[in-house]
């Protein structure tokens, strides 16, 4: 998106803000979230290009507020100013005919406070015509498959107290898997706000590597406990559960916390093992949908032990809390696990005789009280005996607890730590993503 696109969009959005201030009655709140994004979609299949195309996109969400009753309307939001007001306007108006028959609710926050922020990121992106040529030149005689989405998103925020929020960054992420010639696949991703060709270039090697160890003979391994090295898309996928009711204070105070043994002290994760929110990367936007402000950096668990949960601002009023500006949800938004002293060369000869899991998917918890969670290993896992990879493996089934691979089962992290970018485009292309280490695992359990 240009200079001049991306400010008239901005002039828009606050002149919409504006107008709705002169128009709300004196006993009325308001909040205005935006999403919008000018991005370029292009999907690949048997490394040619199936599908490319632009999206521009954007919508606005208005919730009103009065006598302690809300409703939320969303519209297109185009830039154009005749055309985003009368939506406004149509939708404000709704909202009033609609908020007298709603019930009251107890716990309603209303906006308050002065938060005002403005961050651009400008990224060094791919020209839409450079983006073919490069993805394929490296991949043009494999089975190459997946999708490139980049681009500009922005996030905006504005509300009757004269709080305002903008956040725009250039971003792209590359979701895509080689596949053998028996089917079998290895997935990665690459993503950031700048194209590092050299980057791009070591990803596709060793891809390419563990492609050529997937021709070997498939092993079956019997349900059992295995050493396991857990690659950094593993352990993201394994982070994501806590999104899933165990950071979140709501959760603990209804009793749904994968965490609540955590949180009562009565278990505790390994000394090696810490997790914070880590807004300083900029790549998600810190504000949340009542345009509170979260910390740049929150600890979450420091050396096994839960020192903060997230808190929004309704969770605290419903139970007596301090709000740390957590979203409607209480997940984790920019979510950071410290480095160990594994280092890349060490973790063949540490895994020794095991496991090598470069992804998991079909995640679930199987009992939330005690933290166990089940999955699927996926995409180039492989056996490994003396330090050395022998074979791929059939996938496996795991049942295991976050108490036990976090906890006393939890033998070392990587030295280093890998950005697994979110890639979901479900309504909109999602920001952010978890910067993880690999993990060291004994006697991690296998079911199936």
């Amino acid at each position: 998106m240009k200079i001049e696109e991306l400010s008239a969009l901005e002039v828009s959005f606050n002149r919409l803000i504006e107008s709705l201030l002169i128009k709300k009655a004196e006993d009325e709140q308001f909040t205005v979230r935006l999403s919008s994004e000018i991005s370029q979609f292009t999907r690949f299949n048997h490394a040619k290009v199936r599908q490319t195309g632009c999206v521009a996109d954007g919508w606005i969400e208005l919730t009103l507020m009065k006598q302690q009753r809300n409703s939320v309307r969303r519209f297109p939001f185009t830039g154009n100013w005749e055309v985003d007001w009368q939506l406004a306007y149509n939708a404000l108006q709704e909202l009033r005919d609609e908020l007298i028959l709603l019930p009251i609710d107890p716990y309603l926050v209303l906006p308050s406070g002065n938060n005002i922020s403005r961050e651009i990121h400008s990224g060094n992106l791919l020209a839409t015509e450079a983006v073919v040529p490069t993805v394929l030149e490296l991949v043009a005689e494999l089975d190459f498959t997946g999708i490139y989405a980049g681009g500009v998103v922005i996030k905006a925020y504005g509300d009757s107290s004269a709080q305002k929020h903008w956040f725009a960054t250039d971003s792209f992420t590359l979701d895509y898997s080689l596949f053998s010639p028996s089917e079998q696949a290895v997935k990665g991703t690459f993503a950031g706000s700048d194209w590092d060709k050299s980057a791009y270039i070591a990803k596709i090697s060793e891809a390419k590597k563990q492609l050529e160890l997937l021709a070997r003979p498939v092993k079956e391994l019997p349900r059992g406990q295995y050493k396991t090295y857990f690659a950094p898309a593993a352990v993201a996928d394994l982070l994501l559960m806590l999104s899933w009711g165990a950071v979140s204070e709501a959760d603990i105070q209804q009793g749904n916390s994968a965490l609540a043994a955590l949180s009562r002290q009565e278990k505790q994760l390994s000394l090696k093992f810490s997790l914070k929110e880590n807004f300083q990367r900029g790549l998600v936007p810190r504000f949340n949908e009542l345009g509170e402000m979260a910390a740049l950096e929150l600890p979450v668990i420091e050396k096994g032990y839960l020192v903060n949960t997230l808190v929004n601002s309704r969770t605290a009023k419903e139970y007596q809390k301090i709000a740390n500006g957590a979203n409607g949800s209480e997940t984790l938004r920019a979510p950071e696990v410290s480095p160990g002293n594994l280092g890349f060369e060490q973790i063949l000869p540490s895994l020794d005789t095991g496991l090598y899991v470069s992804n998991l998917h079909y995640l679930n918890w199987s009992d939330r009280h005690t933290g166990r969670i089940t999955g699927m290993t996926r995409y180039a896992c492989f056996w490994v005996e003396n330090g050395e990879i022998i074979a791929p493996i059939e996938n496996l089934r795991f049942d295991e607890s976050l108490y036990r691979f976090w906890g006393d089962n939890l033998v070392e992290l990587t030295t280093f730590q890998e950005f697994i970018p979110e890639v979901g485009t479900y309504e909109s292309r999602q920001l952010g993503g978890s910067l993880v280490p690999g993990m060291l695992v004994n006697d991690f359990t296998y079911t199936l």
